[in-house]
């Protein structure tokens, strides 16, 4: 191997470590990561900087600023107050409706900020429903990942690949291009949980 390939292989390597530590912001250690390959010659600044540029670290971008908006708006408090009155107290309808709750919420912004969003509400419903919060919230974490499958920007890798296949000269993905595969996969998802996965998932206090 030659020295850059070398010199890639152990940023990538110290980069993975210190995402594993958590010790240092991921923003942080990503730049640092490209000022090293930039400063050992691996990449040319124009190299270096061309993602900048890219219009899908834009679009990634207002992402955040639409999740955001959303939480400052009030209008996923507005979702979080419905889903407190729509789920009952029975376990499984509370399971299947805050999976439905949260990935309609996740097709639109990241799932990690889905989860912040209603996990304060999400433990009061277990509460009402005496179920212990371990039975609802890994539920949650899954319908945050399908509910990436219901649009275009439900996730970042879906802009990633629609942006690769106009690169090659193809017709991208629509906005609504996922939304079959991904309702199929969402209903099996919500089924299995309610009727079979809940019942798996730990009854922790």
């Amino acid at each position: 191997m030659t020295y850059e390939t070398w010199i890639v292989f152990g940023v990538l390597g110290v980069t993975v470590a210190l995402f594993a530590w958590d010790k240092l912001r991921l923003d942080l250690v990503a730049l640092l990561a490209l000022m090293t390959l930039l400063v050992a010659g691996v990449l040319e600044p124009d190299e270096a900087l061309a993602g900048f540029a890219d219009p899908l670290v834009l679009i990634i971008a207002g992402l955040f600023v639409v999740g955001g908006g959303l939480l400052r708006t009030g209008v996923a408090a507005a979702l979080a107050s419905v889903l407190g009155r729509a789920t009952g107290t029975r376990p499984a309808r509370v399971t299947a409706v805050t999976m439905g709750v949260v990935a309609g919420l996740s097709a639109f912004m990241s799932s990690t900020g889905t989860v912040a969003i209603l996990l304060p509400a999400v433990i009061p419903l277990a509460r009402k429903a005496k179920m212990a919060a371990s039975k609802l919230l890994m539920p949650v974490a899954y319908a945050s990942l399908l509910g990436g499958m219901l649009t275009l920007i439900g996730t970042p890798p879906n802009l990633v690949v629609s942006q690769e296949l106009q690169s090659a000269g193809l017709e991208p993905f629509g906005f609504f291009s996922f939304l079959p595969i991904g309702l199929v996969m969402l209903v099996i998802g919500v089924v299995y949980m309610t009727l079979v996965g809940r019942k798996l998932l730990p009854d922790r206090p």
